[in-house]
């Protein structure tokens, strides 16, 4: 523990605060919405052997990939690095654990001649090239399909970018000017954490620096032990599935046990359906950072997010499973799986700490791009989808709120109209798709989007949720199934879950996304709440009798004599 703790205290937030300008800077300077509107982006700052200090307020589901990664670049180049120098990596099965459009960069940061620590990044660019635009088709069957491969190279040199690195890319990617700006945007994030850094060494000493970060990471493994100490002792075991893979209809098991013994928590997915020939294979790096910000969304927030809170942690996977690929297995359309892991591990923590877990929401299960070419210009949208948060055990779900785990934000309409020859049709909520329970589930989201200033384009979507809807706790019922429909001449035509195709000038893709689990039981959520969700439009008077037995009349008035009958039926069918 710390000799000085309030000297500690004031050192952790100061390396937050880089971490934080760091991510301030990546979106200020990016080029893409999906950086400087959605955020898909982190930050962080880590020692000269690679353990995180701190994490910028971007994707916690990144947290634990900056380890690992930077390890691979460490392996390569060692003690080759000089000052002024940046190295880059995308490569799933060398490292970064992510997929080819995520492009890792990191900063050394020498002080005097002495390697004091890293600044790292990371972006998800709007295109890494391969056979389909955006680089999160869900069709591709190995690696080499999904775009550039890039191995851990030094891309910035002694303060010189390195040209080939940058010719390399702008060949190979469909919007080099996007793509390459969004690079330069993650390499000033690292700039910038630098010099916040070297002004902090310059009035505190290196050496200094050097103890409060190794302190520090003691101070988090400390503070996460004492917290997983107060947890019971035991197992607990959840499954959830992924409707399929885009090739065959057979549904993707994921299982995650919860072992807690002591100060320590295992998190084992063996029994987890074997990898897939689609591309949502998850690499083990990312399968460790879902575990990771799982298990952050249960402690106290005031613990700092450094590898030192990983120490306790230990995850199983068995290779070869869908959660632990093997090369060549394709993983471009990766996201998908890491938030049915995420829900996975939530339902067995739910088991543990029945008190502390919301029910399922409807987390980034879409992913949707469409592409083309204006005249002779190329144009990219690629546009995550996120929905709502389950019911929570105190609370209702957040409606419209991304996950905990990924911290998305929205893209709006108004961005996407300006930068794309497509028009929104529609943005806002599904009625009648929150989970019904004690406390109400999310509402579920749906947007449209129709082709407007092009002829043709490539509509490209993984999505999922339409077998398996998202789960509710406590006797709280699920939410509603997604979907997706292309719409046309007023007709309407159901599409699967996984799909590429042609769209034309005129023609409009509707995607309705999955509502958030109830939690607890329906029939005890008072009535002026049901009353007040029929007002808002949230649910209908016949969702309010058959989810609730809430009898609302058709002047929006309860009935509370009917309410009873409905509610006591029930007891007495029990």
């Amino acid at each position: 523990m710390a000799s000085d703790p309030i000297r500690l205290e004031l050192m952790k937030n100061a390396f937050a605060a880089i971490a934080d300008e760091m991510a301030g800077k990546g979106v200020r300077t990016a080029r893409s919405a999906v950086s400087k509107e959605a955020k898909d982006l982190s930050t962080g700052l880590l020692d000269p052997q690679g353990n995180l200090v701190a994490q910028g307020l971007c994707l916690p589901v990144h947290m634990g990939s900056f380890p690992p990664t930077l390890a691979t670049v460490l392996r390569k180049f060692g003690n080759q690095m000089q000052p002024g120098d940046v190295y880059a990596l995308n490569d799933p099965y060398d490292g970064s654990g992510l997929h080819l459009p995520d492009i890792f960069i990191f900063k050394p940061i020498f002080h005097g001649g002495r390697l004091l620590a890293f600044a790292a990044a990371i972006g998800h660019q709007t295109d890494i090239g391969g056979r389909v635009a955006g680089g999160n088709a869900c069709d591709n069957t190995e690696i080499y399909q999904e775009g550039l491969r890039i191995p851990p190279l030094r891309v910035v040199e002694q303060g010189r970018p390195v040209d080939a690195f940058f010719d390399i890319l702008k060949l190979n990617v469909r919007v080099p000017d996007t793509v390459i700006g969004d690079v330069n945007a993650t390499i000033a994030a690292c700039l910038r954490g630098e010099r916040a850094l070297m002004a902090l060494a310059d009035k505190h000493g290196a050496d200094t620096i050097a103890a409060d970060m190794a302190q520090l990471l003691d101070y988090s493994e400390a503070l996460t032990r004492a917290e997983f100490a107060a947890f019971p002792d035991g197992s607990w075991s959840f499954e959830d599935y992924l409707d399929d893979d885009g090739f065959s209809d057979d549904p993707i098991r994921i299982v995650a046990k919860v072992i807690k013994k002591g100060t320590d928590i295992t998190v084992d997915f063996t029994g987890t359906s074997r990898q897939v020939k689609g591309s949502i294979n998850l690499p083990i790096a990312m399968t460790q950072s879902c575990v990771y910000a799982c298990l952050r969304s249960v402690i106290d927030p005031n613990i700092p997010t450094t590898s030192g809170f990983m120490r306790p942690i230990t995850v199983i996977a068995e290779p070869g499973s869908i959660v632990d690929p093997v090369s060549p297995a394709p993983v471009a359309a990766r996201g998908l799986t890491s938030m049915r892991v995420t829900e996975a591990i939530w339902g067995a923590l739910a088991r543990m700490l029945p008190d502390k877990v919301f029910a399922c929401g409807a987390q980034g299960d879409f992913g949707v791009t469409i592409a083309g070419y204006e005249g002779k210009r190329p144009f990219v949208l690629l546009e995550f989808l996120f929905g709502t948060w389950g019911g929570r055990p105190d609370k209702d779900a957040i409606d419209a709120l991304s996950s905990l785990a990924v911290n998305y934000s929205n893209t709006p309409v108004e961005v996407v109209e300006r930068e794309q020859p497509l028009r929104i049709e529609e943005y806002g909520f599904r009625q009648d798709s929150c989970g019904a329970g004690r406390y109400r589930g999310g509402l579920g989201l749906v947007r449209e989007y129709r082709l407007t200033g092009v002829e043709e384009a490539v509509l490209q979507v993984r999505s999922d949720r339409q077998k398996f809807r998202p789960y509710g706790l406590n006797g709280g019922g699920p939410g509603a199934n997604a979907g997706n429909y292309l719409r046309e001449d007023g007709g309407r035509t159901a599409l699967p879950g996984k799909f590429m195709r042609t769209f034309r000038r005129g023609e409009s893709y509707r995607a309705e996304l999955a509502g958030g689990g109830g939690w607890g039981d329906a029939f005890a959520r008072p009535p002026e709440l049901v009353l007040q969700d029929v007002i808002d439009e949230k649910i209908s008077a016949v969702s309010a009798a058959r989810d609730y037995g809430v009898a609302v009349t058709p002047d929006g008035a309860l009935d509370m004599a009917a309410t009873e009958r409905l509610r006591a039926g029930r007891r007495a069918a029990e």
